[in-house]
């Protein structure tokens, strides 16, 4: 049996008649949102669009913000493009905090704490924060293991 492939949600697989389909809107009402600027699908060769499958769910949210919550196009485009903007921030995160964790020994990673006070403290793992001394933090250690002095 062949390993199953998925498909990438972002491949222009769609016609405009199926993307509408889909989306439970008019083709021309597609055309409209492109022309908008509010989904921009891909062009084929001959001009003609290429929706994807974030296309058509960009599309459904495009309605249901319009119709559910009320808000005005220009609206629903700035949402769209914080949307994206958060996302392509999620991304690039995930790839610095991984290329950081690949980078840190598991011993030297730090662990942030919290007091009641909203007070952070940036701790070592296995260190635990200890009570504020006239104004200064002291630093819970556990005791060693392995009979050491």
């Amino acid at each position: 049996m062949a390993p199953q492939q998925r498909l990438d949600e972002r491949a222009p697989v769609f016609v405009i008649s199926v993307a509408a389909e889909l989306s439970g809107m008019h083709p021309q009402t597609l055309r409209q949102y492109d022309r908008l600027g509010l989904v921009s699908p891909q062009r084929t060769s001959g001009r003609g669009r290429r929706y994807s499958a974030r296309d058509v769910a960009n599309l459904r949210e495009v309605q249901r913000l319009s119709q559910e919550e009320g808000i005005n196009l220009a609206g629903i485009k700035r949402i769209l493009e914080l949307q994206d903007e958060v996302g392509a921030l999620q991304e690039q995160l995930d790839r610095v905090s991984e290329a950081l964790a690949a980078m840190t020994p598991s011993d030297r990673r730090r662990v942030f704490s919290a007091d009641r006070t909203g007070e952070v403290s940036a701790l070592r793992r296995g260190e635990r924060p200890g009570r504020r001394q006239s104004g200064a933090l002291v630093l819970w250690r556990p005791p060693r293991r392995g009979g050491g002095a």
